[in-house]
């Protein structure tokens, strides 16, 4: 889990927890969420009406829930699709840059090799 997650991300993880239904213990735990943004995120989730709160101290999913959690996963693989791309792009222009620095180098060692070529023959003149 190196990267951080963003808003998206920890709501439908919060949403994939309690599609089965949850108490708040499991969720924080599952979710790997603090109490307290476990609370800030409960109250968003439960105001957008994607998660309702039952007897029992338990969390479940409402078909809103589960609409949200179907997008996500669209979202995430489109997302995930396009970050491919731009990575392969980034390495096309690194390859592009590194093909024209190679050569650059090699411009300015011919040009500074000529260069102690004609000083040397302006010595001997």
């Amino acid at each position: 889990m190196g990267k951080y997650r963003h808003k998206l991300q920890i709501i439908a993880d919060i949403l994939s927890i309690v599609s089965k239904g949850a108490r708040r213990t499991h969720v924080m735990y599952q979710a790997n969420l603090s109490y307290r943004l476990l609370c800030r995120y409960l109250d968003i989730v439960t105001g957008a009406g994607l998660v309702k709160y039952e007897n029992e101290d338990c969390y479940k999913l409402t078909p809103r829930g589960k609409e949200f959690l179907d997008k996500f996963d669209e979202y995430s693989t489109h997302w995930k699709h396009l970050e491919e791309q731009v990575s392969r792009v980034n390495h096309e222009r690194l390859t592009l840059e590194n093909m024209c620095s190679t050569n650059l180098d090699s411009a300015e060692t011919n040009r500074g090799g000529r260069r102690k070529e004609r000083e040397q023959e302006s010595v001997m003149v």
